[in-house]
């Protein structure tokens, strides 16, 4: 079995080589991330693993911090027309002792490169073109090993991708790749571990199997994220809450009650998506959620709810006087009417009609059951893909919280106006006809209904 390829992740202080290794192991813990100079002081590994077994070993390094003198000192290491090639002069300078003092950074560096197969150069795009980047990859180069120049934060507008471009192909750099740490391209990762296996060809199986396993642990992701939201969207379509009483206090505390529970589900997805895609638990804030009226009433005579009532309209003692109960309600009517008398139907309303009988007399005893509007449905579905949506080109070196907010949603896809304007799915609307669904309860039709949304969701 072929060992796995080392890489040194090597450039200049605080360009991104501890965000780059963040991102590609979709860890946010590793190392440390920040804007002051120099955070880096020693040099760190990790494993990129495919299949179970080790297939990248990448080490973060120290920034280089005084190319420009060390080149110098370097140069005088060698003897006037004394011929040294890159990897001997790296050499002699390692057992000096201003390896050990003025330049221990750098020697840190070069002995990682040494070390290693290849070498990424984190470039930091919205710097200029200086010297000091000049001689640090002459420095590097002199190493002999592949080195990728990687364009971090090009989604800057302050980015100089072209300018970076061009100095590097003066150098000999062609092979370059577009890499932003924090808001990378879906694809960017599979373009930057191809061109590292067009530089090791002797890797390029085990780095293509990493590629197709990366693909696999993606797609296996967006579809347990789906299905995160599904259940989610299920139980709030399905949820409802009784009130005893029709006073405006009982109202007003019911609406309150139902909206911290449905603004706590909405945070608990949020939560397991952050976990399903590795980010820590306030990476992402959702705005309050505008619930400030319910549904009334109506919930109960939905067509699903009929039609499962019907089912059972012919069987039972009452059946004929039950269905005369289904025909006045269904038509707004809150008495029994002409076709059945009260005390008739008493008796056999809940063997006729199961659960849906304690909700039928609580009708007539003048209770209320709250649900979850449509709109709020329809808002909280939004916020979701919104969050996938960042969550898919989000680094794990990213340290600004994403913003789940009403009416902010980058696409404008053709999901995102069936959810906006289009009518709900069929599964949400056969939701409300099944209060126990929003109680989590494992039956086969609740779990049919979840994979369908998850499908529609995709």
């Amino acid at each position: 079995m072929m060992a796995p390829l080392r890489v040194a992740v090597v450039g200049h202080t605080n360009t991104g080589k501890t965000s780059l290794l963040r991102t590609l192991a979709r860890d946010t813990g590793f190392g440390e991330v920040s804007d002051a100079a120099g955070t880096t002081r020693h040099v760190e590994g990790l494993r990129l693993m495919a299949d179970g077994r080790p297939v990248i070993e990448l080490y973060d390094t120290p920034g280089m911090e005084d190319a420009i003198a060390l080149l110098e000192f370097i140069d005088g290491l060698v003897a006037p027309g004394e011929r040294a090639d890159g990897p001997d002069r790296i050499t002699r300078f390692l057992v000096t002792t201003e390896a050990q003092a003025r330049f221990e950074q750098e020697a840190k560096v070069l002995r990682a490169l040494l070390a290693s197969d290849a070498a990424l150069y984190v470039v930091d795009a919205r710097d200029p073109v200086l010297p000091k980047h000049k001689d640090e990859l002459a420095l590097l180069v002199s190493g002999a090993r592949p080195l990728l120049p990687v364009l971090n934060f090009v989604a800057s507008p302050a980015a100089r991708a072209q300018d970076w471009h061009a100095a590097l192909a003066r150098l000999g750099l062609h092979a370059v790749v577009s890499f932003d740490t924090v808001v990378p391209e879906i694809d960017g990762e599979r373009r930057l571990f191809e061109t590292l296996a067009t530089l090791i060809n002797t890797h390029r199986p085990a780095i293509e199997a990493l590629i197709a396993d990366r693909a696999r642990e993606a797609d296996a992701r967006r579809v347990a994220a789906g299905r995160v939201v599904a259940e989610l969207l299920i139980d709030l379509a399905a949820r409802r809450d009784s009130v005893g009483d029709a006073t405006d206090a009982s109202l007003r505390a019911a609406v309150a009650h139902l909206r911290d529970t449905v603004r706590q589900r909405e945070q608990a997805c949020v939560d397991a998506l952050l976990q399903l895609y590795r980010f820590r638990p306030d990476d992402a804030r959702a705005a309050e959620l505008p619930l400030t009226n319910g549904r009334w009433d109506d919930d109960l005579f939905n067509p699903e709810t009929l039609r499962q009532m019907g089912v059972r309209l012919g069987t039972g003692a009452a059946a004929g006087a039950a269905a005369g109960v289904g025909i006045d309600l269904m038509a707004g009517g809150l008495t029994l009417g002409a076709a059945a008398a009260l005390g008739a139907v008493a008796g056999s309303l809940w063997q006729t009609f199961g659960h849906y009988g304690e909700r039928i007399a609580a009708k007539l005893r003048g209770h209320r059951e709250l649900t979850v509007d449509d709109s709020i449905l329809r808002l909280v579905a939004l916020r979701q893909r919104q969050l996938l949506a960042a969550l898919e080109r989000r680094g794990h070196a990213a340290m600004t919280p994403i913003e789940v907010r009403e009416g902010v949603h980058e696409a404008t896809d053709h999901a995102t106006e069936t959810w906006s304007k289009g009518p709900l799915p069929n599964v949400l609307r056969k939701a409300r006809a099944h209060p126990e669904w929003a109680a989590g309860v494992a039956d086969g039709d609740r779990e049919q209904a979840v994979l369908a949304l998850t499908a529609h969701l995709r």
